[in-house]
C-alpha cells in the first residue's frame, strides 16, 4: 500500500489529489508528494529496515509506489561513502566524505529520480515521455523507459557531453541536439506537450523525481547512524536533490529517527553559471533574471534559472547554509589532483563540491572540526580525460633512465 495522503502546492500549500497525474500545481509551482507519517511510522522501523536489501527500495514506505510489483528497476544500490583523508589533512580540516552516486545503474544520480517518475509514470498508464538535459537526466530516462517499454525523447544542448548524447541514443530514445541551454531545450518540450501527449519530465515539473531524490537523504542517515554531517556541498542545477534530502530529513524527524540537527546546505554552482548563488547573496526569494552567458563547463549545474529556485533558496536559508561559487578551472585541476592523491575518480561536478569545500574552510564558512559531506554526482568516465600520448616501441631497446622508470626501493 501506498502511504501517500494528497499533493500539496509548494507556493500555496493546496491540495491536489494523489490517484491522478499532475505536472505543476494551479500556481504553476512544483508539486510536493505528502504522507500519512503517522501511519507509516507504525509499518516501519529502523530495525525492519536493517533486515533489508541494501537497494533504494528498502525505503518503500517512504515513496509514493503502491507496491514492490510497480517498481521499474536497473539495480538500485545503496552508494558507498568514501573518506578524502589525505585532502582532509592537507586541508587542515575535519572528515571529508564522498557520497559516490557514479555507483548507480546509469552512472549517476539521475538513477534514483528517474526510475520513481518513471515507475509511476508507468502506473498511471503514460506511454510517452519527454525531457530537456544537460546528459545524464537524459541516460537515465532513455535507460529506464526502455525498461519499462515507454517511449523516449530527449533534447540536449548541442555541446553537452559527447559521451553522454551518444549514451541516451543509445539507449534508445529519440535524441535530439538543440543550438541553445537546457532552458531553452526545456521550451521544446512543453511546446510540445499538447500536441504529442508526452509527459514533461523537466526537473520539478512533476512531484514524483524529488521523491526518488529524496533516498539520497534517507540513506545518508542511515548510513551515518540516524546522524547527520555538519555540512552537505551540493552541485545544483535544477536542486531537485537539494530539495529532496531536505524534505527526507524533515519526515525522518517527524517519525523521531533523528534529532532536530540538521546540515547546512550548500548549493554549489560556478562561477560562470550562478544564479542560485548570486539570488542568495542578494536576499531574493527567487532568481531575478536567467544567468548570461551561462558557459560553465561544469554542466551539470548550467542552469541558467531553476524552475525550483524558490525551493532551492528556502532550503539553503533554512538550514543555515549559503552557495558557493567555483572557478571551472580549479574545478579541472581538482578533479585530478583527487584522482592521483585518493584514487578517487570524480565527476566534474563532485570535483566543483570539493574546490567549494576548500574555500569556504578558507573563508570561515566552514569549521576545520566540521564533518563534510561531498556529493559526486556520476562516475568520473562521465566527464572527458585528458590524453596519453607516451609511447613504448617494444622492437627497439628500452632506455629504463628516462622519467617515470626511476628506481624505487623494495
Amino acid at each position: 500500500m501506498s502511504y501517500v495522503s494528497h499533493l500539496e502546492c509548494s507556493r500555496t500549500g493546496k491540495h491536489y489529489p494523489h490517484d491522478r497525474l499532475h505536472s505543476v500545481s494551479d500556481a504553476n509551482a512544483p508539486l510536493l508528494v505528502r504522507y500519512d507519517l503517522e501511519a507509516l511510522k507504525g509499518a516501519v522501523s529502523k530495525e525492519t529496515l536493517a533486515t533489508r536489501s541494501p537497494d533504494m527500495w528498502r525505503y518503500l514506505e517512504f515513496l509514493p509506489l503502491a507496491g514492490r510489483n510497480g517498481i521499474v528497476s536497473l539495480g538500485e544500490q545503496m552508494t558507498p561513502l568514501i573518506p578524502l583523508p589525505r585532502m582532509s589533512n592537507e586541508l587542515g580540516a575535519g572528515e571529508i566524505l564522498v557520497k559516490d552516486e557514479g555507483r548507480l545503474p546509469t552512472g549517476s544520480f539521475k538513477s534514483r529520480g528517474i526510475a520513481v517518475a518513471v515507475s509511476m509514470a508507468k502506473a498511471f498508464g503514460v506511454k510517452h515521455i519527454a525531457m530537456p538535459t544537460a546528459g545524464n537526466a537524459g541516460a537515465a530516462l532513455a535507460a529506464y523507459c526502455s525498461r519499462a517499454g515507454i517511449k523516449s525523447t530527449v533534447f540536449c544542448p548541442d555541446d553537452a557531453p559527447e559521451t553522454t548524447i551518444r549514451e541516451i541514443a543509445y539507449h534508445g530514445a529519440d535524441t535530439y541536439r538543440v543550438n541553445g541551454l537546457i532552458n531553452h531545450c526545456g521550451e521544446i518540450v512543453a511546446a510540445g506537450t499538447k500536441e504529442t501527449g508526452w509527459l514533461d519530465l523537466s526537473t520539478l515539473k512533476e512531484p514524483y523525481r524529488i521523491e526518488g531524490k529524496k533516498t539520497m537523504g534517507l540513506e545518508l542517515a542511515e548510513q551515518l547512524h540516524w546522524t547527520l554531517p555538519d555540512v552537505i556541498f551540493y552541485p545544483t542545477g535544477g536542486g531537485t536533490g537539494l530539495i529532496g534530502m531536505w524534505k527526507a530529513f524533515e519526515e525522518l524527524e517527524a517519525l523521531g529517527w533523528i534529532d532536530g540537527k540538521r546540515p547546512r546546505m550548500v548549493a554549489v554552482q560556478s562561477t560562470r553559471c550562478g544564479p542560485l548563488v548570486k539570488a542568495f547573496d542578494e536576499g531574493h526569494e527567487e532568481v531575478m533574471a536567467p544567468w548570461e552567458p551561462a558557459d560553465t563547463q561544469i554542466h551539470g549545474v548550467r542552469v541558467p534559472k531553476p524552475f525550483g529556485d524558490r525551493l532551492c533558496l528556502q532550503v539553503m536559508r533554512v538550514s543555515g547554509g549559503f552557495g558557493s561559487m567555483v572557478d571551472d578551472d580549479e574545478t579541472i585541476a581538482a578533479r585530478a589532483s583527487i584522482a592521483r592523491e585518493e584514487g578517487v575518480h570524480l565527476s566534474i561536478e563532485g570535483a566543483a563540491c570539493f574546490v567549494a569545500c576548500r574555500q569556504e574552510l578558507e573563508r570561515g564558512r566552514v569549521k576545520r572540526t566540521d564533518r563534510v559531506l561531498l556529493f559526486n554526482c556520476a562516475s568520473g568516465l562521465k566527464t572527458g580525460l585528458p590524453p596519453v600520448n607516451t609511447r613504448i616501441d617494444r622492437n627497439k631497446p628500452l632506455d629504463f633512465s628516462i622519467p617515470g622508470f626511476q628506481k624505487t626501493a623494495r
